[in-house]
């Protein structure tokens, strides 16, 4: 990934009439962030804290250039809208929102390979650059600028962690929420590689959960490819085996899968892992 997507000027949201999308479209805006338009099918014309609805993305594309994408549609309707961002090349794509069924995810992710547009999500809190973008949910009042870059599959964890930093004085140059579903867009070594080719950032904290594997490739692309240090922690060491925790992307179906198994290996990558999130924001330099 580019680190130029993250502070592209123009963005749009949309899904910006609901509830969720008019209530974080005007926190974006109040942070700071250039929402330009936004996109309701039933409500064009409209404003939304002087930020015009229109019909779909090309409509915006008329009348301004698009450089992010936040999606806060209803999942029933998410898969046509982020369709609806990738089809337009959006170079950025932010989907909010959660409960997409995993079926309508794969063929989203056919779509995304080979073409021009990164999607991060779904079911996540979005980016944060402390002092630049709001990109989502993300509270901005937790962050602080700086040079720490945070990836992390738990949304409260990503806060938590944020905050935690904050409060120690250390700053964050990016807080990215991959999000929990098992079918997903951005994942942790795009994120890792972006922090490792960014000079403004000096190390990196890494938060994932039991189920999946992703956290078990990460520690070996670490291993191989990244040189900046690495602070981590994995979220379930006392969950269940087959049980769902908090998402569908939490569940726990082999001992792989465990926590203290992908702490086992991040820890063989060289990754300082903690047993907490308090005790993660309390060792990194």
């Amino acid at each position: 990934m580019d680190k130029n997507l993250f502070i592209a000027k123009n963005v749009i949201i949309q899904g910006i009439t609901g509830g969720q999308g008019s209530f974080h479209a005007k926190a974006m805006k109040a942070a700071g962030t250039n929402v330009v338009a936004g996109t309701s099918p039933n409500k064009a014309g409209e404003v939304v804290d002087d930020i015009p609805v229109y019909v779909t993305v090309n409509d915006i594309m008329k009348d301004h250039s698009v450089d992010i994408s936040v999606i806060f549609v209803p999942a029933p309707f998410a898969k046509a809208a982020i369709l609806e961002s990738i089809t337009a090349k959006v170079p950025l794509i932010i989907c909010i929102t959660e409960g997409i069924p995993i079926h309508d995810m794969l063929h989203i992710k056919q779509r995304i390979v080979g073409g021009s547009s990164v999607l991060i999500g779904p079911n996540c809190p979005g980016v944060l650059l402390p002092g630049v973008n709001k990109l989502g949910i993300i509270p901005s009042g937790m962050g602080l600028a700086g040079s720490v870059g945070i990836v992390s599959r738990s949304g409260t964890l990503t806060y938590e962690a944020m905050a935690g930093l904050t409060a120690r004085g250390i700053g964050q140059k990016y807080v990215i929420g991959i999000g929990g579903d098992p079918v997903r867009g951005t994942g942790f070594i795009e994120c890792l590689d972006l922090f490792e080719n960014d000079p403004d950032v000096t190390s990196i904290v890494m938060i994932g959960e039991i189920g999946g594997t992703d956290e078990i490739a990460a520690a070996e692309h670490i291993k191989n490819n990244i040189t900046k240090p690495v602070y981590g922690y994995i979220a379930g060491h006392h969950a269940p085996a087959g049980v769902q925790l908090g998402h569908a992307g939490a569940i726990l179906g082999s001992d792989d899968e465990s926590a203290s198994s992908k702490t086992a290996r991040l820890t063989e990558a060289s990754v300082r892992m903690s047993d907490s999130i308090v005790q993660l924001t309390q060792s990194v330099k």
